[in-house]
């Protein structure tokens, strides 16, 4: 057996003898070094009576079918206590949550020095469909370093990324292993990481959340642009993407979950449903109140977009544009129905992008306004997302690696 890889759950069923062949204690769990890379195992727990004893891995000779056997001598009776830095196999691997799923075991295998072990493989469990019994994936220890990561280091880390702008975090993120990138994701606020997401390609994006359970992804997609947060939901199925929206905040899912019906390169795939809408009768002032929030992205700062109410996409009927300057010029009392812009036309939600392009280049303008059938105001094409789409898919990582 041991020119095997040995699970720790069966382990843990076998007895310890002593060099002479008598009856020592039962395994209970083995202990790990996760600094080392591989992780290395320090020893294995072995209840002794109703105590539980620490047995190193060099005093092991063998493990066999039948129980693990000592090399030689006895064991010290005195009572296990976990050192710093040391992980528990069964008590603190077995049950965390990796790529989607739980541990359900973990390999280990003889190592290159005599009488040393180390851990080889990780068991997740299945994300099979409900009633249904499937075996567990079995995935090298190196695609599951988040589970042998230092956690203070990891705090040391996610701080030093939260001080960085999102395109910074996104670069030095880069330049990680995958585990480990993950296991910083994890490790940022929820804003902080829907932040970095969306300095993300999607591709990106998927690989990074993967390991992330349900409730904190959908917490996440709540604090994303609506417009981001549709287009990271566009690469998972249409059963996970039910899944997640039904998690998310009702108020946050409502408007991508509009996004969704569009295709993703069209109009209304690219907009974003929450401009800055306000009413005719709404003045210059409130206008300017509105656009100097310091939470509004650049380019839907720069107009207001005029509507009958209901002044939620979709709105009532559209108006027209007012854009900043315009604003700037105007008394601060005049109404808003007599400052719109003539020039600007909106695109049908169903206009192609190079179409919606062309626009924003004609008009000179930083977003333009996507209207349905009905003349109503569903969202707004920002010219950063216009490009965004049409550059190569992996467009920042070039940027950022000059």
């Amino acid at each position: 057996m041991s020119d095997r890889i040995v699970y720790v759950s069966r382990l843990t069923r076998l007895p310890l003898v002593g060099a002479d062949g008598a009856d020592v204690g039962r395994v209970v769990d083995v202990v790990l070094d996760p600094n080392g890379r591989p992780p290395h195992v320090n020893g294995f727990v072995v209840a002794v009576g109703r105590r539980r004893v620490f047995v190193g891995a060099g005093r092991v000779g063998e493990i066999a079918t039948d129980g693990m056997r000592l090399r030689r001598g006895s064991v010290n009776l005195r009572q296990f206590e976990l050192r710093p830095g040391e992980r528990l196999a069964m008590g603190e691997l077995v049950g965390r949550r990796v790529r989607g799923a739980r541990v359900a075991d973990v390999g280990i295998t003889p190592a290159p020095e005599p009488f040393a072990w180390e851990v080889a493989t990780i068991a997740i469990g299945s994300r099979g469909l409900p009633g249904r019994r499937r075996g567990p994936e079995v995935i090298d220890w190196s695609e599951a370093g988040e589970l042998f990561a230092d956690e203070r280091s990891i705090d040391r880390q996610a701080a030093a990324l939260e001080s960085l702008h999102p395109a910074e975090m996104a670069a030095a993120l880069r330049r990680l292993p995958l585990s480990r990138r993950r296991v910083l994701a994890s490790a940022l606020e929820d804003d902080r990481l829907a932040d970095l997401l969306e300095e993300l390609s999607e591709d990106e994006q998927v690989r990074l959340v993967e390991g992330l359970d349900q409730e904190r992804l959908a917490r996440v997609l709540d604090e994303m642009e609506a417009d981001d947060a549709a287009d990271l939901l566009a690469e998972f199925s249409a059963a996970r993407q039910a899944e997640l929206l039904g998690a998310m905040d009702p108020e946050e899912a409502e408007p991508v979950r509009r996004l969704l019906v569009y295709e993703p390169d069209t109009a209304g795939g690219l907009m974003t449903p929450e401009p800055v809408i306000l009413a005719p009768h709404a003045t210059v002032a409130e206008a300017l109140a509105r656009i100097r929030d310091p939470d509004l992205p650049v380019p839907l700062a720069a107009q207001v977009f005029v509507s009958q109410p209901p002044l939620e996409t979709p709105t009532g009927r559209f108006q027209g544009v007012v854009g900043v300057q315009r604003l700037l010029r105007e008394a601060p009392s005049k109404p808003l129905a007599r400052c719109l812009d003539e020039e600007w036309e909106p695109v049908s939600a169903d206009a192609g992008e190079r179409e919606v392009a062309e626009r924003l280049a004609a008009y000179d303008v930083v977003a333009v306004p996507v209207t349905d059938a009905s003349n109503r105001l569903v969202g707004a094409v920002t010219i950063d997302d216009v490009l965004d789409r049409m550059l190569p898919a992996d467009w920042r990582a070039m940027r950022l690696s000059r």
